[in-house]
């Protein structure tokens, strides 16, 4: 396959947290030399473990706000006042100039902002756990979240289940193996 006929193309994975979808874009990265990572702005400092221009660029809101003057987002979002978060059309085409076929790792709001900016370039795809009740399981066995903000996301994944009809798939993620070998699939038939 010629470099060019992978100009333009993504793919979109979004999911309640906990689904599986940021473990599925890893193994996908790691197979898929075709695929490069978009690598999100944002308007917060790095954490102490977050590397500028690999985990987000870190622009500052001042900045941030400036480009959003200038139009240079695809999409982007104030999460909360003055917490920034946005794809960067400079991104898209560092990764399309290198003959690369973006993916994004994105919220469910994120992933449909994507897909309606994006049209038919993008392959957006849902990743949908069996239950709710495994995604709590999957939630709680990360013990990274307190109970409150396990209450969180569990309440903002009910909400966001009822947007996986606006995906082009829903990937059902009930064994992680076999997510992997569908998600490849799907992939190779999009940008073929």
């Amino acid at each position: 396959m010629n470099e060019r006929s992978n100009s333009g193309k993504c793919i979109i994975f979004s999911a309640p947290s906990g689904a599986g979808k940021t473990t599925i874009v890893h193994h996908l990265l790691k197979t898929m030399p075709l695929l490069e990572f978009s690598i999100s702005a944002c308007s917060r400092d790095p954490r102490p473990n977050e590397v500028d221009g690999k985990d987000y660029y870190f622009i500052g809101v001042d900045a941030f706000k400036n480009r959003i003057e200038e139009d240079a987002f695809v999409e982007w979002e104030e999460v909360y006042s003055n917490n920034f978060y946005g794809t960067l059309k400079s991104e898209l085409d560092r990764i399309w100039s290198n003959g690369h076929v973006v993916i994004f790792d994105v919220d469910v709001i994120g992933g449909l902002n994507l897909k309606e900016k994006l049209g038919d370039q993008a392959l957006a795809i849902f990743v949908q756990p069996p239950t709710v009740e495994d995604l709590e399981k999957r939630l709680r066995f990360r013990s990274t979240e307190t109970e409150e903000k396990i209450q969180q996301r569990l309440a903002k994944s009910r909400t966001e289940l009822s947007y996986a009809p606006q995906f082009d798939i829903v990937l059902l993620n009930d064994q992680l193996e076999k997510a992997f070998v569908e998600a490849e699939k799907l992939i190779n038939d999009f940008i073929k």
